[in-house]
Formats: C-alpha cells, structure tokens, sequence
C-alpha cells in the first residue's frame, strides 16, 4: 500500500509561498518544487483554501498564506489535507484474520489501544509545530549547505 505525500506536499507548498513570495507563484512553478504536477498542486491549494490556510485568485499566479506562520500549526495543515473528507484512521488494522487463533483472535483489540494512543500524541506534536518552524528549519539547512559550499572552495 502507497503511502499519501499530500500532508508533505501541502507543508512544502506553504513553505515555498513563504520563501518565494517575491516571485510569480505560478503552479508549475510550485510543482517543480514538489516534483509533481501542476494539478496535484492547485489540488492541494484548492483544500488549503477551503481551510481558511490560503487565498487565491483564479487566473492570477498569486497565492497567498491568510495568517502569520506561526499561527499555522502542522496539524491545521494536517486537518485540512487528511481529514477534509472526514476522519481517517492513522494506522489501519488486519481485521481479516484467523478467530480461532489467540493471535489472530485478539490481536485487533490490542492494537486498536495503542494505535489510538500513538495518534494521540502524533497529533498533539502536530499541534505544537508550525509552519514557521519549518521555514527557519529551512533557513538554517540552507545556510549550513552555502556554508560548507564556501568552505569547499
């Protein structure tokens, strides 16, 4: 089973109008960012819209964050990505095994326990970070790469 990249792809998307606001923001632009498709991108800004997250304007190549950065958290973002369609689970669980089995009989029950503890707390982090956080995580990666770039030559 392939693993959805739209949280990923919608965190790079906000980080990118941030960092690249001076510039025409045109979604083929953004999509080489991402390295994917223009659509999937004006996807992802269509469900951030809706959010509240972004505003844009159809025809324009001008997208805009609506609230200062560290007022995004990763879960808003996470909330508007994954769970626009309504909730979803975090894990999945085999509930197609043997009954008759003491693992297979039992298995899901435990399962169902600590995977909901994990969300719980998987979401709570994503409460606590924010977009602006990831930008000046961003920001200081860049730097050390120019860094050791200067110091190489």
């Amino acid at each position: 089973m392939r693993v959805s990249t739209r949280f990923s792809d919608a965190i790079h998307l906000i980080c990118f109008l941030d960092i690249y606001q001076n510039q025409k923001l045109t979604s083929d632009f953004i999509a080489s960012s991402i390295q994917t498709s223009p659509v999937m991108v004006r996807q992802i800004m269509i469900q951030l819209r809706k959010a509240g997250l972004l505003k844009t304007t159809k025809g324009t190549a001008n997208p805009q964050i609506t609230r200062p950065l560290d007022e995004i958290s990763l879960y808003d973002v996470y909330l508007a990505i994954e769970e626009a369609s309504g909730p979803h689970p975090l894990f999945e669980i085999d509930y197609d095994t043997n009954p008759n089995c003491i693992v297979g009989g039992n298995i899901q029950g435990v399962l169902e326990s600590y995977y909901e503890d994990a969300k719980q707390a998987a979401m709570a982090k994503l409460q606590q970070r924010t977009i602006a956080d990831v930008v000046n995580q961003i920001k200081i990666s860049q730097s050390k790469k120019e860094l050791k770039q200067r110091q190489e030559l």
